[in-house]
């Protein structure tokens, strides 16, 4: 499956920006998905995942109750709402696709990768 990160910007601290990722070339509602990101100098990590049904999420602590992610298996898209922005969020956002059938927080877990999009959150 080929993944297709979107909605990245710059915004300022306390707005919102709207993510979007579309799936091509495979069973969409087959793949759990997830966000990750990667700010400059640290690791990827986790930002949020959700079920091949969309029927469960998971969040990161860090943007638990600011961040929601949905999916819409018929137009094969993942979507993250970001509000209440804060400068710690900026980073470049992957959406990634994983086989298991289980949400997954980890990036050994997944097997597909979009190519990123900025964020920049300025205060």
């Amino acid at each position: 499956v080929q993944l297709q990160a979107s909605g990245g910007g710059l915004v300022q601290a306390g707005g919102s920006l709207r993510l979007s990722c579309a799936a091509s070339g495979g069973t969409f509602s087959s793949y759990a998905m997830g966000w990750f990101r990667q700010a400059p100098g640290k690791e990827r990590e986790f930002v949020a995942a959700i079920s091949r049904s969309g029927g469960m999420t998971s969040y990161a602590d860090s943007v638990k109750g600011r961040f929601t992610i949905s999916r819409d298996n018929a137009k094969n898209t993942v979507t993250l709402q970001m509000n209440s922005l804060k400068p710690e969020d900026t980073a470049v956002y992957y959406c990634a696709a994983t086989n298991s059938r289980f949400i997954a927080s980890m990036t050994r877990h997944y097997d597909y990768w979009g190519q990123g999009t900025q964020v920049t959150v300025s205060s």
